[in-house]
C-alpha cells in the first residue's frame, strides 16, 4: 500500500483544535508519497503563516484513514503552528 500523506491548512476557531471554521477557503498543499516530505510542506505552509494565530496547517497519514482505531492526523513535534 502506498503511504500518501495529504497537508492541508485552514483557519480554525480555537488555534489547540482541529474545527476548520472556513472550508471554502481550505489551502490544499498537496499529496505527498513519506512523511518526510509531507512534514517539509507543512514546515514551509506554517511558516508562511506563522503571524495568523487562526491559521493551521496539518499533515494527514492518508493511508491510516483505512487503519480501525487511528485518526490519522500526525501531530508533528515541534506544533508552534501546526
Amino acid at each position: 500500500m502506498s503511504k500518501l500523506h495529504l497537508v492541508f491548512g485552514g483557519k480554525v476557531k480555537d488555534p489547540q483544535g482541529l474545527e476548520f471554521t472556513d472550508l471554502d477557503h481550505i489551502d490544499l498543499v498537496g499529496l505527498y508519497d513519506s512523511y518526510a516530505a509531507a512534514e517539509e510542506a507543512w514546515r514551509g505552509a506554517a511558516q508562511r503563516s506563522v503571524d495568523d494565530a487562526e491559521m493551521k496547517y496539518v499533515v494527514v497519514h492518508l493511508h491510516r484513514l483505512l487503519e480501525p482505531g487511528t485518526d490519522g492526523i500526525a501531530r508533528p513535534k515541534d506544533s508552534s503552528n501546526a
